[in-house]
């Protein structure tokens, strides 16, 4: 099971129908788009990709594995 914070990103790029970009999950997530906030999701988005929760494209865009 995933922490809170990591299952409400898996609920936005689910819920988005169509790979998802860092700034599209902050922007859904209700975060600041700043550089700090931004990167800090993308090292979560990466995260949760290397251990196969996500699938990361060449575009750098997020999707679901399922």
């Amino acid at each position: 099971m995933l922490p809170n914070h990591y299952q409400r990103i898996m609920d936005v790029v689910r819920r988005a129908g169509a790979p998802v970009t860092v700034k599209q999950v902050c922007r859904e997530s209700g975060i600041s788009l700043e550089p700090a906030r931004s990167e800090a999701m993308r090292a979560k988005l990466n995260r949760l990709a290397e251990r196969g929760w996500l699938r990361k494209l060449a575009d750098r865009k997020f999707t679901t594995t399922l």
